[in-house]
Order: structure tokens, then C-alpha cells, then sequence
């Protein structure tokens, strides 16, 4: 493999057509020109959708008051974007995408494992946020009279994975120009949404819904934590890529906290009350979240609320299938970046039609997809904290593309953590859902280590993906901190 460090061709060939053609080299230095504060619009647009408001249906789901719900949505988001800001500093630190940074910690082609579980996840968050429109638009059109049988649905997928395949082959510069446009339109729709419904919250009927157990608070935590910032943070680094070198770490965390949480903060919590006011809401939402919320606003509205429901959710879907394309070129694929997000982009697609038309539910198999998924993403998370925060120094570029280098070929160590802190994490989660009986192996470790077994009280505590979290966070800090000393004591002097 050549020792020679890709890196981007500069400003010219980044913004051609005005499309950015930089993959997954090095970005250069001239066009690395973005401040902490600019990270605050991409993760703001993508999270300030309407649908967080239905995550409050969830989140009651456990069977837990609404002061419990308020607890376990601020504490789990904030913490949760926390560490996302935590891996946006090696983006700062390598200006790679987040996948080829995890290089460092598996080695150069043993990154391809937690590689492919990233594709995976970001082609399925991408693929839901899709179906959420093409439903949600179905939904409303239907209650506006329009029609919202097959010919709508058919119409309103292709629009909605049109924008979101541009957008994506487009770039980082057209996607960041964008975000910052859909922050205002979708944050001012919102708030609308919030004052035209406020009056269907009763109170009462809230303060009346009785506490939960320590179990069930665990697992509403968990689940919040793994749909918000968990769900985020496998190409965390991908938007900081462009910040100077000298930009401040704590700055980076900041901001990437504050943009990501404070929408979802507000929804959920409103969420909560809103659902806590109705059994309709709270079981409507299981099938069709956007739709369910529609029903609250009165006619005139229906239409800024779908395109606003439509637009935050085409603007997650852009920051996954974006980096869902990088980490696809990271797995050793031959394509240019756009060509790569145009691939995921049909896979997206086809996702849609089929879960759409032919499907005859989504949210149970999706779910049992995220559970099963979350646990390994979260142990790469824990090793991937860890080796950053060994890490005193900027990362060897050369190294990253180069398994001759310091960061080796694969990583054992890494490896035998992801895939330990794994096998522990699936042993204490259940997958009981509804037509995804192939999952019913999990959580096998409840019984033995005597909680309860899956029927027992902490089953649906989720309590494998916070320990999948630590156990690969544990391990990589006091079993890789001499290899990262060595590769450190390595490295070229700073510049």
C-alpha cells in the first residue's frame, strides 16, 4: 500500500459544480476553515424534527411518571450528544472521517468491522427517517381530502429520496448551507406546533400517570440515549472534519452538545405531556408517529407542518446517507464520494418502497434492528472514547492509510473487545418484539447473573448497551495504553 497520504486536491476540487468531490482522504489544510460554533447547524436541523416529539410515547412506554420521563430525556440526551462531541474531536484532531480515525484503535483493515456495523446503522436510521415522510405525508393528505392511497405514497417516496440523494451526492459545503436554511424553517414550524397544541395537554391527567420502576427508568434512559445521540455518534467526526487543528476540543463538545440537544430536549419533554394527556397519542404513535401528531392541529396548519415534518426528517436522513457513503469508501469500495452516496441512496430507496408497500410493519423489526446493532456500536463507542482520550497528539495521517504504519494492520486487542463487550451487552437486552422471533436469542446472560432472566424485572432495562458502553471504555484504557504510548512516543512533532 503507498505511503502517500491521500489528501483533498483543495477548494477547487472540493466545491466542482458545486459539488464536493473529497472522500475519505485528509482534508487540506486551506480548506479546513470551519469553526466550533458552525457545528451547531447541522446537528440542530437534523434533530429539531417534530418526530422527537413522538419519542415521548416511547419513553412513557416503560411504564414511568412524566417527572421520571423529564429526568431520563435531559440527562440521556445531553449525555449523549456529549460523547458525540467527545469523537467530534478526532475529527478535529485527523480532519478524516470518523471511520478512517477509527483506524487508530483496529488497525487499518481491522476497522472494517465496526466499519460495516456503522454502514449498517446509518442505512437504517436513513431508511426510517425516509418511511416517517412518505407515511407522514400520506397521513395528512388523506385527512386534507387530497388522497393518500398508493398514487400519493408512490409520488411523495420518490421526492423524498430525491432530496435526499442530491443533498448527499452534493457535500459537506451544499449540506451545511442547507442545514442552516431548514433550522429556521423547521425550528419556526415547531414552536407553532407546540402554541396551537398546548391547550390538549391535561395536567391532571399527567401528574396522575404513576411512577415506574428503578428498571424501567433505566431502561427509558438507555433507549433515549441510543435514538438521540448513540444514534449519531459513528460519524460524529464526519462534520468536524473541517475545524482548524486550533480549534478548542471543549469548544467542539459544546457545541455539537448544545446543537444536538437542546430541539430534542424541548420536544420530548413537551412530548411527554402531550402523550401523557391521551391514551390515542400514546398508542397512535407506534404506527404512525407524524400522522398521530397531525391529528392535534387544525386544518390550515396541516400543510407548513408536513413540510416542515417532511424537511427535518429529509435533513437527518442527508447527515446519515452522507456518512453512510464515507464509511462505505472506508471498507475499501472504489468510487468516488458522490458516486458511493448515490449507491446508498438506492438502498434507501428500495428500503422505502418495500417497507411501504409490501411491508406489513416496520417499527417492531426496526427496533429489533437498533437493539441488536446498538450494542456493538456502543462497545466501538467505548474503545473509540478511550483511544481518544490516550491520545495527547494530532493522529499520523500517513498511518491511516497505511497498514505497514503505526496503527498496524489489525488491532487484536480492539477487536476481541468489540466482539466480548459485545457477546456480554446482547446477553442482557431481549428482543420480544412482535415478528422478529430471530432475535430471541439475546439476553441470555439475565438468568445467570441473576436478574430476573427475561422475564424478570431488569429484561427491559437495556442494561446491555450501557455495559457494552464501559466494558469497551474499561478494557481499551488499561489494556491499549502502552500500544497507544508507543505509537504516540512514534509520531512526528506536532506542527
Amino acid at each position: 500500500m503507498s505511503h502517500t497520504v491521500p489528501a483533498s486536491s483543495g477548494t477547487q476540487t472540493t466545491r466542482r459544480l458545486g459539488v464536493e468531490h473529497t472522500g475519505i482522504e485528509i482534508i487540506d489544510e486551506a480548506d479546513r476553515t470551519a469553526r466550533p460554533r458552525d457545528l451547531f447547524w447541522p446537528w440542530f436541523a437534523a434533530n429539531v424534527s417534530v418526530f422527537g416529539l413522538s419519542y415521548a410515547s416511547f419513553v412513557l412506554y416503560f411504564g414511568i411518571s412524566f417527572a421520571q420521563g423529564v429526568l431520563v430525556t435531559v440527562v440521556g440526551i445531553v449525555i449523549s450528544f456529549v460523547l458525540c462531541g467527545v469523537i467530534a474531536i478526532a475529527g478535529k484532531r485527523g480532519s478524516a472521517p470518523t471511520m478512517i480515525l477509527s483506524r487508530a484503535a483496529f488497525g487499518v483493515r481491522g476497522q472494517k468491522v465496526p466499519g460495516v456495523i456503522s454502514w449498517l446503522v446509518s442505512i437504517g436510521w436513513e431508511t426510517f427517517l425516509a418511511i416517517l415522510a412518505v407515511l407522514a405525508t400520506a397521513t395528512i393528505f388523506t385527512r386534507l381530502g387530497w388522497g393518500g392511497g398508493t398514487g400519493t405514497k408512490v409520488v411523495a417516496a420518490v421526492v423524498v429520496a430525491a432530496l435526499i440523494v442530491a443533498a448527499s451526492v452534493a457535500g459537506y459545503h451544499v449540506i451545511m448551507k442547507m442545514q442552516s436554511v431548514l433550522t429556521w424553517v423547521t425550528g419556526v414550524v415547531t414552536v407553532l406546533y407546540m402554541v396551537l397544541t398546548i391547550d390538549d395537554i391535561n395536567w391532571a391527567a399527567v401528574q396522575d400517570i404513576p411512577s415506574g420502576s428503578t428498571q424501567a427508568v433505566i431502561g427509558a434512559f438507555v433507549m433515549v440515549m441510543t435514538g438521540f445521540g448513540l444514534g449519531w455518534i459513528n460519524i460524529a467526526a464526519d462534520w468536524s472534519r473541517y475545524q482548524k487543528r486550533t480549534a478548542s476540543g471543549s469548544s467542539i463538545v459544546a457545541w455539537n452538545t448544545f446543537g444536538g440537544a437542546l430541539a430534542p430536549v424541548i420536544l420530548v419533554v413537551f412530548g411527554l405531556a402531550l402523550a401523557g394527556s391521551s391514551t390515542e397519542i400514546l398508542d397512535g404513535v407506534a404506527g404512525d408517529p407524524i400522522g398521530t401528531l397531525a391529528t392535534l392541529l387544525p386544518t390550515w396548519a396541516l400543510v407548513p407542518f408536513l413540510l416542515a415534518a417532511i424537511l427535518s426528517l429529509v435533513s437527518g436522513a442527508v447527515l446519515g446517507i452522507y456518512s453512510s457513503g464515507l464509511t462505505l469508501l472506508s471498507l475499501g469500495v472504489k468510487l468516488e464520494r458522490p458516486h458511493a452516496a448515490g449507491i446508498d441512496g438506492v438502498l434507501l430507496t428500495l428500503g422505502t418502497i418495500y417497507v411501504v408497500f409490501f411491508a406489513e410493519s416496520f417499527v417492531g423489526p426496526f427496533t429489533s434492528f437498533l437493539i441488536t446493532l446498538g450494542v456493538p456500536l456502543a462497545a466501538w463507542a467505548g474503545i473509540m472514547i478511550a483511544d481518544l482520550t490516550l491520545r495527547k497528539r494530532d493522529y499520523d495521517d500517513a498511518a491511516l492509510f497505511d497498514a505497514s504504519g503505526r496503527y498496524g494492520d489489525v488491532d487484536w486487542v480492539a477487536i476481541g473487545t468489540l466482539v466480548g463487550a459485545s457477546a456480554v451487552g446482547w446477553g442482557l437486552v431481549i428482543n420480544t418484539i412482535e415478528g422478529t422471533t430471530w432475535n430471541n436469542w439475546q439476553g441470555y446472560l439475565l438468568g445467570p447473573l441473576g436478574l430476573g432472566g427475561k422475564d424478570g424485572a431488569w429484561a427491559f432495562a437495556n442494561l446491555g448497551v450501557l455495559a457494552a458502553l464501559v466494558i469497551g471504555f474499561v478494557i481499551t484504557l488499561v489494556a491499549r495504553r502502552s500500544t497507544v504510548a508507543r505509537q504516540e512516543a512514534a509520531a512526528p512533532a506536532a506542527p
